[in-house]
């Protein structure tokens, strides 16, 4: 361990300016202004792992953006990590908003980084996260330590839904033959207290349309004699939560599997106040399912949200109408084990069904992803556990993250195998925000963890 860290400090100012200058490229998927940039970063990246160590580099052509793979195969007999990555960022927009410009990395000393931190769009999604793994293997390399095999996939398209990424990963399933996949791109709870990400939630988003009359109606002449799609739409809305706000479509929770009482008592772990939280949303109180506290239901139980509701007039003034239609954007986060496919036909159904006379209803599925999770007693977990206690000298604490990552459920689908979420980001980073930065401390941080999770796995591997 003592090796790393006088390597990582004898490098630092390299490793910060080399990631500065990966940063400096505005590689911004959604807008085709940035292709070239795009195609500019994936060139970069492949240079920075020839040079950390990879045997082998291909730039390797998909349907969109280019995907980067790169390996170091030193015995087929000895285990694999394939590490995840992406190399495009989102669009730096509100630009007003930002302190110094998205794409002039600056340092800036923080409250929580007084070490100072690097702002720039990408810096923590993923391009610094992605970085600390380039750095790693080069450590690994120069200092003759690398226990394993190792392949790099760095796709450039994450930010636009991944869309080529399941194209490559069904044609080149030997190509990314491995035995665990190490992925940066989520967060820690602090930089005193690491955390292991163990669970993310899937999704079913749709978008519901309700008609009524065949044109808007004067709602004097009309009203109380046919059906308003609107408060329609609301009650049918309302009726999908009970009193204790559980969600009443049938066979909803059919699937889903109630954690251990040894995994929630681990969550319980992690540092939390409710009166913190609150404050920090202007709450008086919180809300949600009953028998679970806030960190479970916004994590380990599926949700039904309205994410848009809209219908009628909307202008300035008054305009006494019956609307002819009224529609909704819903989303269910999901748990492992719910299958988005089978919820949103479920839910489908029944929104149908509990339309009254009067109304026609449409729903339309919009998009969806797998739920995931990787259990606590898994070798890769506990080689993750062991790496975090050694260098921040106290173990993580595992977490199911609310959000959705596709992709991970993909990978254990045409890959079979798991997915360790090694995190080195904070919630106040401003990933997609902003003024998104990443601090030194958790950069460099990195650097030094992730060679010791290699050097576990193969240990416990054994």
């Amino acid at each position: 361990m003592e090796n790393i860290k006088a390597y990582v400090q004898q490098h630092k100012d390299r490793f910060i300016n080399e990631l500065i200058e990966l940063l400096k490229i505005p590689s911004v998927s959604a807008d085709t202004a940035y292709s070239q940039d795009v195609i500019d970063t994936a060139e970069a990246v492949k240079v920075s792992l020839e040079k950390a160590g990879c045997d082998l580099v291909e730039v390797c052509d998909t349907p969109g953006y280019p995907i980067i793979y790169g390996e170091k195969i030193i015995d087929p007999n000895l285990p694999t990590v394939l590490v995840y990555g992406h190399y495009d960022v989102q669009p730096p927009d509100p630009m007003e908003l930002w302190t110094s410009p998205p794409f002039e990395p600056v340092i800036k000393t923080t409250e929580i980084h007084p070490e100072g931190a690097i702002f720039a769009r990408g810096a923590c999604d993923d391009k610094g996260q992605m970085y600390m793994h380039v750095k790693a293997l080069e450590y690994m390399v120069q200092s003759n330590t690398l226990p394993c095999n190792v392949k790099f996939m760095i796709e450039g398209e994450e930010e636009v839904g991944s869309k080529s990424l399941g194209w490559f990963v069904e044609r080149n399933q030997e190509k990314l033959k491995n035995d665990v996949i190490l992925i940066s791109d989520t967060g820690m709870i602090s930089n005193q207290q690491p955390s292991i990400t163990t669970g993310l939630r899937g999704l079913s988003y749709v978008e519901v349309e309700v008609t009524g009359p065949n044109r808007d109606l004067h709602s004097g002449l009309y009203g109380g004699a046919v059906a308003n799609p609107i408060n329609i739409l609301a009650k049918m809305i309302a009726s999908l939560h009970d009193e204790d706000n559980r969600i009443t479509i049938p066979g909803f929770y059919d699937k889903v599997q109630d954690l251990s009482l040894e995994e929630r008592a681990e969550m319980a772990k992690a540092p939390f106040s409710l009166e913190k939280y609150k404050n920090a949303l202007n709450l008086n109180d919180v809300y949600g399912e009953k028998g679970y506290v806030t960190n479970e239901r916004n994590s380990i139980r599926p949700t039904l949200d309205v994410n848009g509701i809209w219908g009628g007039y909307q202008g300035e003034g008054a305009k006494t109408v019956i609307a002819s239609k009224a529609f909704a954007k819903i989303s269910m986060r999901l748990v492992p084990n719910q299958d988005w496919e089978e919820i949103t036909a479920l839910f489908t159904k029944h929104f149908i069904n509990i339309a009254p006379a009067g109304v026609t209803v449409k729903v339309t599925p919009h998009h969806g992803g797998q739920g995931y999770v990787t259990p606590i007693d898994s070798i890769g977990y506990k080689a993750a556990n062991l790496a975090y206690t050694e260098t921040f000298g106290v173990p993580a604490i595992p977490v199911r993250s609310g959000g959705s990552i596709p992709i991970v459920a993909l990978f254990e689908k045409e890959l079979k195998s798991k997915t360790i979420l090694m995190g080195f980001g904070l919630d106040s980073d401003a990933i997609h925000s902003p003024n998104e930065h990443f601090g030194i401390f958790n950069y460099l941080k990195g650097i030094e963890t992730i060679p010791l999770f290699y050097k576990y796995f193969v240990e416990l591997s054994k």
